[in-house]
């Protein structure tokens, strides 16, 4: 286990009965590097979204819980935030939640000269995501999926 896989399963971890106590779900932890900083993001959902003071209240118990356990060696910046309208499908059980739900795929190589493809989400295995494009199926292996998200229409 690498040591981001580490970080966040330690983070969800401690997150659980914070989010149980909170009346929210834990939709994704996210430890990366992005221009020089390290970011531990917290994303959290509940019916209906959740909102400023859902995020506020969680962070907050989510930081003291962190500076108790002090496993994390790099100084980072806490985020805790919605997954938003436009969420990543990462887990098996963010694509069994959305399955029905209109998605985005982008790819890494190009499948007939096109990266990125717009459907219904069909099912999911270990190994591939099923899209409805214009009523047919088409499949995708997991590996060669940059990003799936949902799309969203204003």
């Amino acid at each position: 286990m690498s040591k981001k896989e580490n970080y966040e399963q330690k983070t969800e971890e401690l997150l659980k009965p914070i989010a149980a106590e909170m009346n929210v779900e834990i939709y994704d932890v996210d430890f990366a590097k992005e221009a020089g900083e390290y970011y531990l993001r917290a994303f959290i959902d509940k019916e209906g979204g959740v909102n400023i003071g859902d995020c506020e209240a969680v962070s907050r118990k989510l930081s003291d819980a962190l500076d108790k356990e002090d496993f994390i060696d790099e100084a980072y910046i806490l985020e805790v935030s919605s997954p938003g309208l436009g969420r990543t499908l990462k887990k098996d059980r963010h694509f069994a939640k959305s399955i029905g739900e209109e998605v985005e795929v982008k790819l890494f190589k190009p499948i007939d000269k096109v990266k990125e493809f717009t459907g219904i989400l069909k099912g999911f295995d270990a190994d591939s995501v099923t899209i409805e494009i214009n009523g047919e199926d088409k499949s995708f292996e997991r590996s060669g999926i940059a990003k799936i998200r949902l799309t969203f229409d204003f």
